[in-house]
Parts: C-alpha cells; sequence; structure tokens
C-alpha cells in the first residue's frame, strides 16, 4: 500500500483533464510539475464505446486541447498530424472533421507528450473524502484507490463524465443481455460473428444509428430492429448562427442568463447536440434499406413512434414489450440482445452527487464561472474541487464536448493559480 501527496489530482484522463494538463505546463508549469492524472482504464481512448473505424468527429480539428488558447502550442492537433507524419495526407482529406480514432490517437499523442504533468493508468479512485482542518476549513482531499494505494490532494478536479441513462425498462435485464452505447465497441467483439443473433437498437440520435450501421458489420449475420420513439430520424438542427452557443464566449454569456434564459438556450439548441443523427449517416441509412428492398431482402427494419414499456427475459431471450405512440396499440419483439443509444442521464453523476453529500451540500453542487464548486466553507477553504464537463445547466451546450476545453482549461488554471498565491 503506497500514499502520494501532490498540489492537484485529477480524477479521469481524457480529453478534459489533458486540456487542463497542457494549460498547465503551458501557463503554470510548477503547478503542473504538481499534478497528477489517473485514469481507471489501461490507456487513454476517446469514446471507447463507440470507436467505430469509419465514424468521424463532429468537432472541427482545431477545437483540440490547445488551438482555440494558444494557437502556437505544440499541443494542437495539427503539430500532431505534423509529428505523425500526416498533415499533408489529412489536408488532403478536405475534411474539418477527422475520424474518431485519429481524435483518440491525437489524445494519447497528447498525453505520451507531457513533461511536468504525470499520467497513471489502471488506477481506479473508489473512495474520495474531503479533509477538514481544526478550524473546520476544507484542508485536503483524501482519495483511495481499489489497489489499495492512497492520494492526498490539495485540489480535485474530476472529469470523469456523465453516467449512462438506462431508461426503466432495461434496468431488471440481465447485464449480458444489454450494451450500452458507452461500452458497445468492446462488448460487441465479445459476441460470435458466425451465430446469428436478433438485434434491438434502442433510440433515435447519432449513437443508436452508429451502433446499428456497426453491428451490421461485426456480427453479418444479425437481423436488426431499430426501435425510435419520434415519428421518424431526423438531422441535427443548427447553422452558422446558431453554432456561436459552442463557443468560449457563448459560455461566458450564458453564465450570466437568468435561469429562463438558460432554459431558453438549451431548449433551443437541444436538437444541435441531442436526438440528431448527421446527414451523410442518414443517407447511408437510407440507401441501405433501400437495397434491401430493390435486392428482396427483409434487412433493418425501423419502428418509428415506439416506445419500450416493458422488457424481460425468458427461457428464448429478451421479450420487448411495444406501445405505438399514434394508435397505443401493443406489441411484442423478440431479441436476443438489446443496444441501447440512450445517451447520458443529465443529472449530475453519482460520484459528484456522493462528493456533495460529502461537503454538506444538500441542494446539489454550485459551480463559479471558473468551474469550481461552492464549498460550504468557501471563505477559509484551503482546498478546491473543479468539475469538468457536467456543467450544461451553467456553462452552456458545448460544456460536454471538446469545443471549449481549451480555453476552459485556461479559467481553471486561472483559479488554481490565485488559489496558489492564498
Amino acid at each position: 500500500m503506497t500514499s502520494t501527496d501532490v498540489g492537484i489530482l485529477g480524477i479521469g484522463a481524457g480529453p478534459a483533464n489533458l486540456a487542463l494538463a497542457v494549460a498547465l505546463e503551458e501557463l503554470a508549469p510548477e503547478l503542473a510539475a504538481d499534478t497528477l492524472l489517473v485514469e481507471q482504464s489501461e490507456n487513454t481512448v476517446w469514446q471507447r464505446g463507440l470507436l467505430i473505424p469509419w465514424a468521424q468527429s463532429q468537432v472541427s480539428f482545431l477545437k483540440d486541447l490547445a488551438t482555440l488558447r494558444n494557437p502556437r502550442s505544440r499541443f494542437t492537433f495539427v503539430n500532431y498530424l505534423h509529428e505523425t507524419g500526416r498533415l499533408d495526407d489529412f489536408m488532403s482529406l478536405g475534411t474539418f472533421t477527422p475520424y474518431r480514432s485519429e481524435i483518440s490517437d491525437y489524445l494519447r499523442w497528447v498525453a505520451g507528450s507531457l513533461e511536468r504533468v504525470r499520467v497513471q493508468y489502471s488506477r481506479r479512485a473508489v473512495r474520495i473524502e474531503p479533509v477538514r482542518d481544526a478550524s473546520g476549513a476544507l484542508a485536503h482531499w483524501q482519495v483511495g484507490f481499489s489497489d489499495g494505494s492512497t492520494v492526498r490532494a490539495r485540489h480535485l478536479v474530476v472529469a470523469g463524465g456523465r453516467d449512462p441513462r438506462i431508461p426503466q425498462p432495461f434496468r431488471g435485464l440481465p447485464a449480458e443481455r444489454v450494451i450500452h452505447s458507452s461500452e458497445y465497441s468492446v462488448r460487441i467483439a465479445d459476441l460470435p460473428r458466425d451465430v446469428p443473433q436478433r438485434i434491438a437498437v434502442i433510440g433515435g440520435a447519432q449513437s443508436a444509428v452508429e451502433m446499428v450501421q456497426a453491428v451490421q458489420e461485426a456480427l453479418p449475420t444479425c437481423s436488426p430492429v431499430l426501435v425510435v420513439r419520434g415519428i421518424g430520424l431526423t438531422p441535427y438542427v443548427s447553422s452558422k448562427f446558431t453554432g456561436r452557443f459552442y463557443s468560449a464566449a457563448a459560455s461566458e454569456e450564458f453564465f450570466g442568463m437568468t435561469a429562463q434564459g438558460r432554459d431558453l438556450v438549451l431548449g433551443e439548441m437541444a436538437r444541435s447536440n441531442y436526438s440528431g443523427v448527421t446527414p451523410e449517416l442518414l443517407d447511408s441509412l437510407y440507401h441501405q434499406m433501400y437495397r434491401d428492398r430493390l435486392d428482396g431482402k427483409e434487412g433493418l427494419r425501423v419502428l418509428t413512434a415506439t416506445e419500450v414499456v416493458a422488457a424481460a427475459e425468458d427461457e428464448d431471450g429478451v421479450l420487448l414489450t411495444l406501445r405505438d405512440r399514434g394508435t397505443g396499440a401493443e406489441s411484442e419483439l423478440r431479441c436476443d440482445r438489446v443496444l441501447l443509444g440512450t445517451g447520458y442521464d443529465p443529472a449530475m453523476p453519482a460520484v459528484v452527487r456522493d462528493l456533495a453529500e460529502r461537503l454538506g451540500l444538500p441542494g446539489g453542487p454550485e459551480v463559479t464561472r471558473s468551474y469550481r464548486v461552492r464549498t460550504a466553507e468557501d471563505d477559509g477553504d484551503h482546498a478546491r474541487l473543479y468539475l469538468q464537463g457536467v456543467n450544461e445547466a451553467t456553462h452552456g451546450i458545448a460544456d460536454s464536448l471538446l469545443s471549449t476545453m481549451a480555453v476552459r482549461a485556461a479559467d481553471i488554471v486561472g483559479d488554481l493559480v490565485s488559489a496558489a498565491g492564498e
């Protein structure tokens, strides 16, 4: 059992905390040298669950971990392409949106290029305790890991992402029957390719349609059915005018809005990030279904305006009870596996709720403009807690995306520097 002391501990080594690490190395090298990132997986992989070879990012490569904060940074995506000998080839693609696998490789490259911030893998935090001094002020954090080791940190940055959303009807099914999109790529590889599988995919957004396309490649003999609550699959709704809400400046504007103003913006912008599909993927899916009909094959079925009201396992797999939202009529659908493209729970993740309870914040965490949680004894506290990627309600629609990570990292570093001077 080992114990380590650090100034800053980051939970998670995904893009949010890697952007923070880059900003620390460039803006506050002394703090960077006293920073540790811990990741429960064995490596850094972006969108591990949907790392499909043909899938592309939906965000410009310029919205990397550094460019919008420091275009001259050696950690930009363009420099990554240069260092790996692919800059000319990427330019010839004529696109702003790299393959998802390439973004993932870029993140690994960044993690391996850090000179001061340490990154440790296969370390799963199982207990986070706020520690107060004799006066009651928050003094530091004590974090315990699954291997029995501990880390004591003055400041804590949590960037573990949101919890997968598992709709109520599926919560009683055995784990081996249900695959959420967050774990699709890993778990689908364990299924035999030559055994026919009845597959039900639930959802009408990008992740569900990506799984429909991908599972037919991974399991060529499967029979997929896509169940969609809406009346049909629709593209993302956005424009060059609404795109400004995915900028760092929009975070500042959004934070200053009233509750009613924030609700208005999030409501109007929802279809630009949720419940939509890229036009290219919609076209591909429709062409596939058309060719199947042309060739006389049953192929993929899409059930629209349909919701799952019950799910149960029996001797013949999983029995789903469906309800037609137009007529109210119920029907049954049998399958062997359920793939959930149902997104993520909009509530604060369980680890953050637990921290809020331990800090004595019954109303949940309240974050400042610089993403710091206002702790119960904020005026006298010496330790700080920052949240990344879970502040959409206060910082806007782009909070969980790559779009603002570079600039957000600078905001957090600025706040950490102010703490160092106290």
